[in-house]
């Protein structure tokens, strides 16, 4: 397991509606709860292909009612919608990272 990068710390900053995740190398970014939901990656919401993850915005703001950690290597949310069956892995989390490190500009 060493090398691998994982989340260290999930902090909630409820009045922006967003999430500060910080993972083991040092890495830090914001997502915002709607961005979050928006790609849910349970099968309901991208289908049981494997192809690549979509976002699907939410019909509503939403917020995060609940955060559990899923084992060592993934977190879970009830949503203020009530969808709650995605897990949300930390490769998965740091793949859909919007930061500009993470995301190069054009």
């Amino acid at each position: 397991m060493s090398g691998e990068i994982y989340l260290t710390q999930v902090h909630r900053l409820t009045e922006q509606r967003r999430l500060q995740l910080t993972w083991s190398d040092g890495h830090s970014a914001e997502l915002d709860y709607d961005y979050l939901r928006g790609y849910c990656p349970c099968a309901n919401c991208q289908g049981h292909s494997a192809e690549q993850i979509k976002y699907h915005p939410p019909t509503q703001a939403v917020t995060a009612e609940n955060i559990e950690p899923v084992g060592n290597y993934a977190i879970s949310f009830l949503w203020s919608d009530g969808h709650s069956t995605g897990i949300y892995r930390f490769d998965f989390l740091r793949r859909i990272c919007p930061c500009s490190v993470c995301v190069p500009s054009i």
